[in-house]
């Protein structure tokens, strides 16, 4: 695996210090070693995610979430038997350490089979008006703003097809003209583009009524007002683990009330706790939808993803949260415009 050196970690470095490398390798694992380089754990994308559900504070140390007994082969191992265990067990990665449990290097089931194409269809809610983002959005629709040197839009499928999915739909009306021109057929960017038009707002989920339903893989769904270094290649294998119906994209947003909070019984008092902080799991704007789903969305209606969620659960269907940890901005005001284009080139890059 390339560039594994950038994965490298201490055991007292915050899980938040960990995200943060992990994202900027792009390896989507971290290699807890010592001082002198011998292997102590792994950190996988998986299991910051499920420190993230089990509440564990952002702060505390990634010994809290690592993997203390990975996993390891030798240099000698032949490549064979790591192709085996790569599939066999299920692994995404495989520390080569030496007799002392010194790391010398990292294998990937993409260092011995090339990454094969996706064919998971992916369509991006194109079709607000972006009213928050006025003027800006007077004559330009808020998904060919430029953020960096290019649209939004563009950046978001230019993320999906890294991650080697090239079939997209785009759901269009406020100023569809505009999108459809600088987007046309996707040739440009190896990969193809349909388009769903709406007559009216159909809402996140209304839409999907109309995607032609000749699709049966599980189908992304994404607002096309998002940047995110999220891997879609990790969700659509996490939803297809826990055989879900719907995946729901969440982030943690963290609220600090800058006050004292007073804890009481009727009229007694029993503390004070200092500026404590709550957090939570907020929707993050990308669903992972089976092709069974759809017929519970009604035509040409307004439907919201929450409600057809809502829905799935009522009926018994498996639902699940997936928590995106890495990079995450929701376009959807002005000071979030400019906050974009002042991070984009770090990155983006």
């Amino acid at each position: 695996m390339k560039k594994w050196e950038m994965a490298l970690v201490g055991p007292d470095q915050s899980i938040y210090d960990v995200m943060k490398i992990i994202d900027k390798s792009a390896t989507q694992i971290a290699l807890v070693v010592d001082e002198k380089e011998k292997l102590l754990g792994t950190v996988t994308d998986g299991d910051i995610r499920r420190g993230l559900l089990s509440k564990i504070p952002l702060d505390s140390s990634i010994k809290e979430v690592m993997n203390s007994e990975p996993k390891t082969i030798t240099k000698s191992t032949k490549e064979s038997q790591i192709y085996k265990l790569l599939v066999n067990k299920g692994l995404k990665f495989l520390p080569i350490v030496t007799e002392d449990n010194e790391l010398i290097d990292v294998k990937t089931l993409e260092d011995i089979n090339p990454v094969k194409e996706r064919k998971n269809p992916v369509v991006l809610m194109a079709g607000g008006l972006g009213t928050r983002l006025l003027p800006l959005t007077e004559d330009t629709p808020k998904p060919l703003l430029k953020v960096g040197d290019k649209p939004i839009l563009e950046t978001i499928i230019e993320n999906f097809i890294s991650h080697n999915f090239n079939n997209f739909y785009i759901s269009v009306n406020y100023q569809a003209e505009k999108i459809k021109d600088y987007f046309g057929d996707g040739k440009e960017w190896g990969c193809t583009i349909q388009y769903i038009e709406e007559s009216k707002r159909l809402g996140t989920a209304g839409a999907l009524s109309l995607v032609p339903k000749v699709h049966n893989e599980p189908m992304i769904v994404m607002n096309g007002d998002l940047l995110t270094k999220a891997n879609f290649s990790k969700l659509i294998d996490f939803h297809e683990e826990y055989g879900a119906t719907a995946t729901m994209c969440v982030r943690e947003y963290q609220e600090t009330i800058p006050y004292g909070v007073i804890q009481s019984k009727n009229h007694k008092f029993l503390g004070v706790e200092e500026k404590p902080t709550f957090r939570y799991l907020v929707n993050a704007g990308v669903y992972v939808l089976n092709p069974e789903a759809m017929q519970y969305i009604p035509d040409n209606e307004f439907y919201d993803m929450p409600t057809l969620f809502g829905k799935l659960n009522e009926i018994e269907k498996e639902t699940c949260i997936f928590p995106i940890h890495e990079y995450w901005l929701d376009i959807g005001r002005l000071k979030d415009y400019e906050k974009a284009n002042g991070e984009f080139s770090e990155v983006f890059k």
